[in-house]
């Protein structure tokens, strides 16, 4: 079948570096493909653009920018014959380096034109979807703050965390899932489609996007001497040996919690009401991935 693309850009993201790719991109295409290229400003923008991906009978639809672009541009894909590809231009790239994608731009747009391609899973939380990870928590309230935040990039990240890691308190949850019932006073719960949170921050190491599994991830209260162990193992992909996680594996659950508070679906953070339902699909996205893809 003959490949016919769209580019959609995110001006916006990580540093807004997107538009500064236009050219790059164009001489990047074989001249016997086919393809677009649309920018978006706001969501109605963003709304022409996916109806207009399904009405020209696109073959792919190439994202370009961070993990909120690709959730967004990814949740119009699911169930249909669409691929979906990344050229990464966020502060994780979380998506984007499980897919084996280089974080080298021209060598992400290289992927996109030999179309190597997969099926993935996706989550949903409450029916909002998600393909990485989604949490509650700390992750989900760092998540919050850096959305409020001025600057963007993985300095920005880096600064919020630290100042309010040791200022969260631990609340608590009560977990459902495969017939039974967990009670947990829990500083985060990571619900993982894929293994990382981004930047190669592996929360569950041992996750798989094509398995039909979620990965529960379950970080228990710690001190500040116990802290950068915790972050140590999670940088060196080995986040489930640490005593203070515990791991379950299971294809839906619902958690409940003290009252409304945020979440996070793909690092975009939104207030939800304190019961939870998550439940995976099971490979029902295409994607491009890169020559690095562990499946």
């Amino acid at each position: 079948m003959k490949r016919k693309l769209l580019y959609i850009l995110n001006p916006k993201a990580g540093k807004g570096g997107a538009l500064d790719l236009i050219d790059l991109i164009k001489s990047s295409v074989p001249k016997e493909m086919e393809y677009s290229i649309e920018v978006f400003k706001d969501s109605a923008d963003f709304t022409k653009i996916i109806s207009s991906l399904h009405t020209q009978h696109y073959t792919d639809a190439i994202a370009v920018g961070g993990d909120g672009t690709i959730n967004s541009v990814a949740k119009n894909l699911v169930g249909t014959d669409i691929t979906l590809g990344i050229i990464p231009q966020g502060s994780g790239n979380g998506l984007a380096r499980t897919l084996g994608i280089s974080m080298d731009i021209k060598s992400a747009m290289d992927d996109v034109i030999k179309g190597n391609k997969t099926k993935i899973d996706h989550g949903t939380v409450n029916g909002i979807p998600f393909f990485c990870t989604s949490g509650i928590g700390f992750d989900a309230h760092i998540g919050n703050l850096f959305a409020q935040s001025k600057k963007r990039g993985l300095q920005s990240y880096v600064k919020i965390t630290l100042r309010e890691i040791l200022r969260y308190k631990c609340k608590n949850y009560i977990l459902k899932f495969n017939g039974e019932e967990l009670k947990r006073k829990a500083y985060l719960i990571t619900i993982a489609n894929a293994g990382q949170y981004g930047n190669d921050f592996y929360i569950a190491p041992q996750a798989k996007l094509t398995d039909g599994k979620f990965h529960v991830v379950i970080l228990k209260p710690f001190n500040f001497f116990t802290a950068f162990g915790i972050f140590i193992k999670v940088l060196r992909g080995k986040a489930n040996e640490s005593k203070h996680i515990e791991t379950y594996v299971t294809d839906k659950l619902s958690i409940e919690r003290e009252g409304k508070d945020a979440i996070h679906f793909d690092g975009e953070p939104e207030f939800q009401n304190e019961k939870l339902e998550y439940i995976c699909y099971h490979q029902q996205l295409n994607v491009i991935i890169g020559k690095n893809f562990k499946p």
